[in-house]
């Protein structure tokens, strides 16, 4: 029976999944898959890596600095988060990724990205490690608006999160029976249609079938919602979320701030690690 680790996005809400990834990392739990969205692809790939602790350290590191991401690196390179410092430089530099160790974890690695021609998801298996791998991952995590399209393989490609936000049914149908769903919204949330719709059908003018997957995303989410609360109720994933809303926005520029949505996240793993052991050790 294949047990896997489904991961949501949210941007630095994603912090709150790093610190309990962290903890199963600690007590060396490891499911047989991951499959990550936006933030969980980018902070979910340091498990594959074994890397406890990287994605809250380099966040913390280069919060400040315009290299990294920000508003004058929007404008100047067409990312806020800047593709080239972050996922290039960051990595091979300044904290290294370990890219041997994630070549040699035989858990599989899925990042979930939008075809933005179709509005489709399409789902990456990252196996080996190289300048593409980075990629791929940037692309899962690429905010429309905030974001460049990232080519790779003959697509065109922006945030996972806008086709497949907690890809729980993907994972089912690919063989994993039993999941850890993390999710980065407290209990009772429910997303509305975006109120930067207007923005979105200029910025994306190109794409209409991501415009129109925009438009719907809210109808998206709420139904994975539907779908996971009731794979939780027939007991075949245990779902973990924060408490409550979590006292970060999608970016962020406050070191402190991150850090306490971080051991936020570690304290929830530590409460919810014999669970978390009983889907995906026993």
């Amino acid at each position: 029976m294949k047990k896997g680790l489904v991961l949501e996005g949210g941007a630095m809400r994603g912090l709150f999944t790093a610190g309990i990834i962290d903890v199963m990392m600690e007590h060396d739990v490891w499911p047989d898959g991951l499959i990550g969205v936006s933030a969980g692809a980018a902070f979910g790939c340091n498990m594959k890596s074994r890397q406890v602790g990287r994605a809250i350290r380099y966040n913390k590191r280069f919060a400040r600095d315009s290299r990294y991401s920000g508003v004058r690196s929007l404008l100047t390179t067409g990312d806020y988060f800047n593709a080239q410092f972050a996922y290039h430089v960051v990595p091979h530099k300044y904290d290294m990724f370990d890219n041997q160790a994630f070549e040699e974890n035989p858990m599989e690695f899925i990042a979930v990205c939008t075809d933005v021609e179709t509005g489709q998801p399409v789902y990456k298996c990252l196996d080996h490690c190289n300048e593409d791998t980075y990629d791929w991952i940037r692309a899962s995590a690429s905010m429309p608006l905030c974001s460049r399209v990232v080519c790779l393989e003959g697509y065109k490609l922006l945030d996972g999160g806008v086709s497949d936000s907690i890809p729980l049914e993907y994972a089912e149908r690919n063989g994993y029976e039993r999941n850890v769903v993390i999710l980065t919204q407290p209990l009772g949330y429910r997303k509305h249609r975006t109120r930067l719709m207007p923005l979105m059908r200029i910025g994306l003018r190109k794409y209409p079938r991501m415009v129109e997957a925009m438009d719907r995303r809210h109808l998206m989410y709420n139904r994975q919602l539907d779908y996971v609360a009731e794979a939780e109720r027939q007991g075949r994933c245990l779902v973990i979320r924060p408490d409550g809303k979590l006292p970060i926005g999608h970016v962020s520029h406050d070191p402190e701030q991150m850090e306490r949505v971080y051991q936020t996240g570690r304290q929830m793993g530590e409460r919810k690690i014999n669970e978390i052991k009983e889907i995906l050790c026993v």
